[in-house]
């Protein structure tokens, strides 16, 4: 089981403040990673700096490695924008655009350069089924996403990222907004998006976290406490802040 993709030695400065430290993190392929800790502990940051997207905040500063498939992401001539096709971000709240259905999952491969009508049928619909959206969503197509609930939108951003064919799918606290059988819903389809895709998910759900993910890093202070296999973090811990975290002592 190889690594999809690997932080070495990673640091990151908002100007003079350090939010990581140090942290040298594998992500396997195929596998669901779960980053979890208090707030303000870096995990989001860190979930930022698998996709460039820090980049866009004035005074950011990196220093380390950030590997996919053992090449630097922050090499000279790596374009961002063909990265975050290749490692796409689903973020908290719900975020369809104001358009159709259709054309929220539309509008990545136009923008990459498919026009034929039967090829961007083709992607819509695939991509709704692997968001297991389609059956929901076929006979509205052309109605406007933000029609859809909060679950559905969720799904459909999903969509929305498959369309453009990644290989590493980030996930920030992407239930969290959600009622519980929405949860469930997008708890099922990471356990069925991991055949095809790496996902790397930010929760603030122990319980999500040890239902959805094959490994886990626990996250203190913008350093990685620990990491290893989710069923070694949750039932026997090495780390003592890592248990006390867990078990609700702090957080």
């Amino acid at each position: 089981m190889g690594n999809k993709m690997e932080t070495r030695n990673l640091n990151l400065y908002y100007k003079e403040f350090q939010a990581l430290i140090n942290v040298s993190l594998p992500i396997k392929e195929n596998k669901v990673t779960a980053l979890i800790g208090p707030s303000g502990c870096g995990k989001s940051t860190f979930l930022r700096t698998l996709n460039r997207m820090n980049d866009v905040i004035d005074g950011t500063r990196i220093e380390g490695e950030v590997l996919l498939d053992g090449n630097s992401i922050y090499a000279a001539g790596v374009d961002p924008v063909e990265l975050r096709k290749k490692i796409g971000m689903v973020f908290q709240k719900p975020n369809p655009f104001p358009m159709s259905v259709y054309d929220n999952i539309a509008y990545g491969p136009r923008i990459h350069g498919h026009k034929n009508k039967n090829t961007l049928n083709e992607i819509v619909e695939n991509s709704l089924r692997a968001a297991a959206l389609w059956d929901e969503v076929k006979d509205r197509l052309h109605k406007p996403a933000l029609g859809l609930s909060g679950g559905q939108q969720q799904r459909l951003v999903i969509a929305r990222v498959l369309a453009v064919d990644p290989q590493v799918i980030l996930m920030d606290e992407p239930a969290s907004a959600l009622d519980p059988i929405s949860t469930a819903k997008l708890e099922d389809l990471i356990h069925q998006l991991k055949e095809n895709y790496t996902i790397v998910i930010v929760t603030h759900n122990m319980q999500q976290a040890a239902r959805v993910s094959d490994f886990t890093g626990f996250f203190l202070n913008g350093e990685l406490i620990e990491y290893g296999m989710t069923n070694t973090i949750f039932t026997a811990p090495r780390v003592k802040h890592t248990e006390d975290y867990i078990t609700g002592r702090f957080g």
